[in-house]
């Protein structure tokens, strides 16, 4: 089978995982100030608790420092036990409020408390069913991003600008995970109806203008466009869109044992 052939059949998976989601973490429902410090989370992308969190991300456009707990992880696991006393993630840290938390629930419902609208959203709260779809998702995508690998740690963390749902930046996210890389993640969920659809077909015709003030129209002034996933490593001056080459790039990089 073709790089390229499993590489879409990795997509329309991530498409199908995203769907079992209802698309949260697409929008941008109240965008927070950015604070001081980053915000810390110790995560694991398959993890369906830690996506419940990284969608409340996506929802204040809040960016975070991930430091990706895989299992088997040796990079950043014993940095998370000394911090809160047991290996279980999500595990939250915010320097600007001295607060450390777990419980995926109770981290969402911080996040919009401090930097929200105050309460949580009733599509964000953790509901009954919510778990159970959120493990098929999980399922859809073959367990990705839950084991680690062999690979080399960089000397200075990645940049991923994503938002939570799409299809493609989380082939990457799973990618950056299972290889313990840590990264800053920019959220630049869609701010408006004419940021929906694909970066080549938005629904809306006509030259793309974003949201006056908003965090898309500042990355299109500083890169011509606006598209996820984008990958900056100041490791190797590297800048680069495109989910399959950015795979790619992270295994030649980083990873001991490359994988197609």
């Amino acid at each position: 089978m073709s790089n390229s052939l499993t590489h879409q059949l990795r997509v329309f998976g991530s498409v199908a995982s995203s769907t079992l989601e209802a698309w949260r973490g697409t929008n941008v429902v109240h965008q927070a100030r950015q604070p001081e410090k980053y915000l810390q989370l110790y995560d694991m992308e398959g993890s369906p608790y830690c996506r419940f969190v990284r969608e409340a991300f996506t929802a204040l456009g809040l960016d975070v420092q991930i430091l990706p707990c895989p299992a088997g992880g040796k990079r950043f696991r014993p940095q998370a036990k000394k911090l809160g006393g047991k290996q279980q993630f999500p595990l939250l840290v915010d320097p600007n409020t001295g607060t450390t938390m777990y419980e995926s629930a109770d981290i969402v419902n911080y996040l919009f408390a401090t930097y929200g609208p105050g309460s949580t959203p009733l599509v964000y709260r953790r509901g009954p069913i919510r778990p159970a779809f959120s493990a098929l998702a999980t399922a859809a995508r073959g367990l990705r991003g839950i084991k680690s690998r062999p690979a080399k740690a960089p000397e200075k963390e990645l940049h991923l600008w994503s938002f939570e749902s799409s299809p493609y930046s989380r082939l990457v996210r799973e990618r950056l995970t299972e290889l313990e890389l840590p990264y800053v993640l920019h959220n630049i969920g869609k701010e408006q109806w004419a940021d929906m659809g694909p970066a080549t077909m938005r629904v809306k015709p006509g030259p793309y203008v974003p949201k006056a003030g908003g965090k898309r129209e500042a990355l299109l002034a500083r890169l011509g466009r606006v598209q996820v996933p984008y990958l900056e490593d100041p490791n190797t001056g590297v800048k680069m869109f495109e989910s399959r080459a950015i795979v790619e790039y992270l295994e030649q990089t980083y990873a001991v044992e490359p994988q197609p």
